[in-house]
């Protein structure tokens, strides 16, 4: 990564584009460029380039999501669906995106206010899910889920993926639920080893409040974040999931398309 990441800077210096760099990995750039702190490299940043995989791109968008930063990704990391373009591929893409030639991808997000008896309530952000599960005995936990105040099911499992569209190919897939077009406007409801015949995964509207109440006879569970952080969540804690007034914004090149990823 240290090659791509010196080239990719000189590259953009020599078109005369400001370059900022984390403070994290700045020892691996020749070139001078500006070195800060990751959570003030989005300030007044009109583009940020990741370099990795899917889980690196998410914890940079989740630092200032208000700010709404274009986002490009590449991948030297495993999974790729956000991180599209391959290191060989990012000059090519780059001499592109300074030309215009790019489409912007908005993608939904999601916020989760957590609050209980024990707690102040606590608002977070997700890009991909909020995963309310078990911490570790295996036995089964029950989630009361409402959306907007109506009874879905009391969900009795290991736990309840709310998913967004781009979270619909994470967690989600692999709990056996389905695979969502980003595009769509739509929370899904991913049950994790429901032990009911009748609890399948459920799609929602993206305008509803998804309540969800905790029910875990004592046992420890949590609430996490894009598969990044962690929260405790204790017996009676309720949880409202509802689409954030932010968007994930990707920069998407023209020469390839969401299937031809998938594949």
């Amino acid at each position: 990564m240290a090659q791509v990441l010196n080239q990719t800077c000189e590259w953009l210096l020599e078109r005369g584009v400001g370059v900022r760099v984390e403070e994290q990995v700045a020892h691996m750039v020749a070139a001078k460029v500006d070195k800060m702190p990751r959570e003030q490299i989005l300030n007044g940043a009109d583009m940020v380039i990741v370099f990795g995989g899917d889980g690196t791109l998410i914890s940079v968008a989740r630092i200032a999501p208000e700010l709404a930063v274009p986002i490009l990704g590449v991948n030297v990391g495993d999974l790729g669906f956000l991180t599209e373009i391959t290191a060989p591929e990012i000059f090519s893409e780059l001499g592109d995106i300074l030309d215009g030639r790019f489409k912007l991808d908005e993608r939904m997000a999601v916020r989760a206010r957590v609050s209980g008896a024990q707690r102040k309530p606590k608002t977070f952000f997700a890009v991909n899910d909020f995963v309310i599960n078990k911490a570790a005995i295996a036995r089964m936990i029950g989630i009361k889920t409402f959306v907007d105040d109506a009874f879905v099911a009391k969900f009795r499992g290991d736990g309840l993926i709310i998913a967004t569209p781009t979270g619909s190919t994470a967690y989600s897939l692999a709990a056996g639920g389905p695979i969502l077009h980003p595009s769509m406007n739509v929370i899904l409801l991913s049950p994790i080893c429901p032990h009911t015949l009748t609890n399948r995964p459920i799609v929602v509207p993206d305008n509803v409040v998804i309540k969800a109440q905790l029910f875990s006879g004592g046992q420890e569970v949590i609430l996490t974040i894009d598969g990044q952080d962690a929260v405790p969540l204790f017996d009676g804690d309720e949880v409202l999931i509802y689409k954030a007034m932010e968007k994930l914004r990707l920069i998407r090149s023209l020469k390839t398309d969401y299937y031809s990823i998938l594949r």
